[in-house]
């Protein structure tokens, strides 16, 4: 028999502590509910009351669950465009010394990777963020969630797979292999980013910066981690190796985080309207409110304007533009030959954006939402910046900003106000809508991520080719 829990809980989004707090501060947010009532409707003739008492987050497992499912959506991006050295290798003229193919010409697949990879991420990523909208009533939240990540799962290990497989008889091949994976990937991580984004505005404000924040921090780790294997001199394949393997733990542990969560008193208490399996009870429908899209549109048109400039403008030229930026001292120094790019390309620009999402959990400004406007389109100043800083090979614009120092600055700054503009308008979705709302306006919002990445990802290809 198919049973139905229905939780009708409206709790208020005031906006006011949208703060990524610890200790003291934290509890008294997750306290705030002790007190409350919860009514549980059952289809079956079983009802249950859930103990006030029992309705924190204890050991803070959902907010640590959040921040981890933020890392898992955005794992395969991060481990994949981090591992350039290993794409590069992959890539490289065979006929050239393998131990400096780094130093020698770029061959064509070499140069367009980066940009196939960027729109092999956003082009299905906004496709199934838009069916991920449809899939919210049909499809239950659990069989969504779980099916995405064994699928990432499987791909991640076949892709360790193939690291250990010599292709250089069937590059082209293995470049349509990889583009392939990279969309079934971000398709599924669409999905999840759509679902965990549509149940996590059921939750104050530090449970939305954690999923946002979760995501910077998965740059961080897998920069990190290509860091330290080529600090130890591991060779390109022994590095991807390890991190593959680490991603594919990543997506492990989310699964069993995720199994966690939803079991939790706390989960359950603060989804609105949970159901376990479907919606088909007639007995459950009185408490399951209709939406209008249109009119939840109407209420976050601003907010959806500024995740689509700031993510347009980020995918524009990162990484596709940022990754060919050559240190001044290239072939003088491990640092510039090495370092140069995982260190500022990808650890520093992670680093940065997840200091800008902090810091938009803590700071509530700006409150005018045309400003939040104004601020994501004046981004735009920093595709020429980036362009005229020392990317390599160029062919019809000159070099600008060739010091190091210049293109650490302007990247630090971009990366800074990606990460705090976008935070800073997800966190303030579920304040314009009523909370029956909140799960299809974040999935709208999501729409807008995902629309701004398509087509920062298609221009940015073309933009390569101004250099």
């Amino acid at each position: 028999m198919q049973k139905v829990l229905i939780y009708q809980i409206e709790m208020a989004h005031s906006g006011k502590q949208p703060l990524l707090q610890a200790g003291q501060d934290m509890d008294s947010d997750l306290d705030k509910d002790d007190n409350s009532e919860i009514i549980l409707h059952a289809s079956t003739r079983d009802t249950s009351r859930i103990i006030p008492g029992q309705t924190r987050d204890k050991y803070y497992l959902t907010y640590f669950s959040f921040y981890l499912l933020g890392i898992v959506v955005i794992t395969p991006w991060s481990f994949f465009v981090t591992a350039n050295d290993y794409w590069m290798y992959k890539f490289r003229d065979v006929n050239t010394n393998v131990s400096s193919f780094m130093n020698e010409k770029q061959t064509n697949l070499q140069v367009e990777f980066t940009s196939f990879l960027n729109v092999a991420a956003s082009v299905p990523t906004l496709l199934f963020l838009i069916l991920n909208i449809y899939l919210i009533k049909r499809v239950s939240l659990s069989a969504r969630v779980l099916t995405v990540m064994i699928i990432m799962l499987f791909l991640f290990i076949m892709t360790v797979f193939f690291v250990t497989m010599n292709t250089d008889k069937w590059q082209e091949e293995f470049f349509v292999l990889t583009m392939v994976t990279m969309i079934v990937l971000n398709g599924c991580s669409a999905i999840l980013s759509g679902s965990i984004f549509g149940i996590v505005g059921n939750f104050s404000a530090i449970y939305i910066t954690a999923v946002n924040s979760g995501q910077s921090l998965g740059g961080i780790f897998a920069a990190i981690a290509e860091i330290i294997s080529l600090a130890i001199g591991a060779s390109s394949t022994h590095a991807a190796f390890v991190y593959f393997i680490i991603g594919s733990a990543t997506i492990f542990l989310g699964i069993i985080s995720y199994i966690l969560m939803v079991n939790t008193i706390f989960f359950k208490y603060n989804i609105r309207v949970k159901s376990l399996e479907d919606y088909s009870d007639s007995s459950s429908s009185q408490f399951i409110k209709d939406v209008d899209y249109s009119l939840i549109f109407r209420k976050i048109w601003t907010i959806g304007v500024t995740c689509f400039m700031v993510l347009f403008t980020t995918t524009c030229v990162s990484p596709g533009v940022t990754v060919l930026v050559e240190s001044e001292g290239k072939g003088h120094s491990k640092w510039s030959d090495i370092f140069f790019v995982p260190v500022i390309n990808y650890l520093l620009f992670n680093v940065s954006d997840y200091i800008g999402r902090l810091s938009a959990g803590r700071f509530t400004k700006p409150k005018n939402l045309i400003v939040l406007v104004v601020l994501s389109f004046s981004r735009l100043i920093f595709v020429p910046l980036l362009l005229l800083c020392n990317a390599q090979p160029r062919h019809h614009l000159d070099v600008v900003f060739s010091r190091d120092y210049e293109f650490i600055i302007i990247l630090a700054l971009f990366a800074l106000t990606n990460g705090y503009l976008v935070n800073a308008a997800v966190i303030k979705a579920p304040q314009l809508v009523e909370q029956h709302e909140t799960e299809v306006a974040l999935c709208i919002i999501s729409v807008f991520i995902g629309f701004g990445m398509a087509f920062g990802s298609l221009s940015g290809y073309l933009i390569v080719k101004l250099l």
